[in-house]
């Protein structure tokens, strides 16, 4: 069977031009990268604000295990097919990150014969737009080192910087460092760290920005230290906001490219959905909805994760309604969250499977108190026996209230997904929403601070209570008083599992999750609570898949999948 790299150089492109001509885009709007990319320019977006918005369709999922789930994958495939059937859509997803390119996923462009292309550009570098928002985001690291060098005219506290340096490559030893060692000359030395680039603020606020005005001004509003007084200090206050977004200024346009079948797709920014929001770019989004009938996008990881912050960040921060959710399952994920041992998921198993749906139940049920329409898509596996499809799509009808299709896209393209596209249609084009009250967020911001954690936590995670230390909750109670708790909060925890135990799979229930940190991100518009033991800087696996990645004799990339 060939690899999804092998069926992406099979296939042929159409020069970009092309696919952007479907979408009414002249080709002076483009700024290509080679044939077969090109960014949307600015003056073409700001000429489409008066059209109508198409129907939102949202792509999520159960908690992933290792046995694979494929919402990149669904998410193109039902781009396809709903173009297949005849509505003029368009998909947005996010960028890959080198982090995880070469640690454990590989590529994140779809797969088999659901995938963005070209497939090799798109996950290696692609237009620069991580590259821009590592050295704008170092760059305000610089500036604030600098003015401390200066003589620190705005009091900054060394002891209170909260901004750290990143890097969009996983590597644990740069958690935690010292820096400006080696004599006066230097600076100060301090403790500091660097995150990964897709966890910076820089990243959240780039994807949360509606045009390079509205991305200056959020940039200046990220507090970056604080003075002895506790008092604030911003970027605004560094004077470094305009330098940033001189350096983002061309990533902010999106990145135009197609499907396998030559259906156009936005792919742009790339924030993680375990220790960021996890969405791509509202100005991607905003600018498809112009553009197309439907607009498929994702949110990544699982549906507790991704979609509840696409629904309270995204949406709330964009004035976006999406029309329906698809929630993405496999057999074999299932039966993994039943119990069943990796080695062992090749066998039919209907027990662990009927255990292993109370994942899929609970987000279903989940997605639902959004008032979004639901669906469920299994993405089929060649070991997948008709049993196992059968009791699915019976627990779904019968138990969870929805309708679950089985579709084929990784092997047969848009032709495997017509009848899950023709579900989403039939969901989107309804004139009665869910409950009659169509989609809202879980909570209100008038909500305090403390309480939406806990909400999200009892709602969302099936757990009994959050807990913290006294000056984590010193930290919500200052936030609070000083103006802050209007924001939503952007949970940083595990995704593997409900909980915070990563080991714990299923739908667990009573638990209590623990808060260890919490950060204020004021230029993206929301507050960061850090919960069990996720990094921000995650580290390498044992066998990293950058050992499999080379060129071969004819200089073509192997080991990419």
């Amino acid at each position: 069977m060939a690899s999804d790299l092998e069926i992406a150089r099979a296939a042929t492109l159409k020069p970009i031009q092309a696919v952007a001509e479907r979408l009414g885009i002249p080709a002076a709007a483009l700024h290509p990268y080679g044939h077969h990319i090109a960014k949307l320019g600015f003056d073409h977006i700001e000429s489409l604000q008066g059209k109508p918005d198409g129907k939102l369709i949202l792509v999520t999922a159960i908690s992933p295990t290792p046995a694979g789930e494929g919402k990149t994958t669904t998410t193109v495939g039902l781009g396809d097919g709903l173009n297949r059937i005849g509505r003029k859509a368009m998909i947005c997803l996010r960028e890959p990150s080198l982090g995880p390119c070469f640690g454990m996923k590989g590529g994140a462009a779809g797969g088999g014969y659901a995938q963005v292309v070209p497939m090799e550009q798109i996950n290696l570098h692609f237009t620069g737009d991580f590259h821009a928002m590592t050295s704008a985001n170092n760059l305000l690291a610089a500036m604030l080192d600098n003015h401390v060098y200066w003589g620190n005219g705005l009091g900054i506290d060394p002891r209170r910087v909260a901004w750290r340096r990143v890097l969009d490559m996983n590597d644990r030893a740069l958690r935690s460092i010292v820096g400006s060692l080696g004599g006066v000359s230097n600076g100060f030395p301090r403790e500091d760290g660097f995150d990964i680039t897709v966890a910076s603020e820089v990243m959240a606020v780039f994807c949360l920005a509606r045009d390079l005005k509205d991305l200056e001004e959020r940039l200046g509003r990220m507090v970056v230290a604080q003075t002895r007084e506790r008092a604030p200090v911003t970027a605004k206050d560094l004077k470094a906001e305009g330098a940033m977004t001189v350096l983002l200024k061309d990533a902010l346009q999106p990145n135009l490219v197609q499907t396998l079948e030559g259906n156009p797709a936005f792919v742009h920014g790339g924030p993680f959905a375990n220790i960021a929001h996890g969405c791509n770019s509202v100005v991607a989004t905003r600018t498809a909805l112009k553009l197309a009938e439907y607009v498929v996008t994702e949110a990544g990881f699982g549906a507790d994760l991704g979609a509840e912050k696409f629904f309270d960040i995204k949406c709330r921060k964009a004035g976006l309604s999406p029309a329906a959710a698809v929630v993405v399952a496999t057999v074999r994920a299932l039966k993994m969250h039943g119990g069943v041992p990796r080695d062992q998921l090749g066998a039919e198993n209907v027990e662990a499977l009927r255990r292993g749906m109370a994942n899929l139940g609970r987000h279903v049920g989940n997605v639902r108190k959004f008032g979004v329409p639901v669906v469920v898509g299994i993405n089929r596996f060649g070991t997948d026996t008709e049993a196992e499809l059968e009791l699915i799509r019976t627990v779904c009808r019968d138990q969870f209230g929805v309708t679950a299709v089985v579709c084929s896209h990784w092997a047969e393209g848009s032709r495997g997904i017509e009848a899950l596209a023709h579900e989403v249609v039939a969901l989107a084009e309804s004139s009665r929403p869910l409950d009659g009250e169509g989609f809202r967020p879980l909570y209100s911001d008038e909500l305090p601070l403390w309480d939406k954690v806990r909400l999200i936590a009892t709602e969302i995670y099936g757990a009994a209570d959050i807990s913290a230390d006294a000056s984590v909750r010193n930290q919500f109670r200052d936030l609070q008083a000083a103006g802050w708790g209007h924001l939503p909060i952007c949970v940083a925890k595990t995704q593997y599992s409900f909980s915070t135990d990563p080991t714990l799979r299923g739908a667990p229930s009573g638990h209590v999750v623990p808060i260890r940190e919490v950060r204020l991100s004021a230029g993206a518009g929301f507050l960061v609570v850090i919960c069990g033991e996720i990094m921000t800087m995650p580290g390498l696996p044992r066998v990293p898949a950058a050992e499999q990645i080379r060129l071969d004799a004819s200089g073509r990339i192997e080991g990419l999948s």
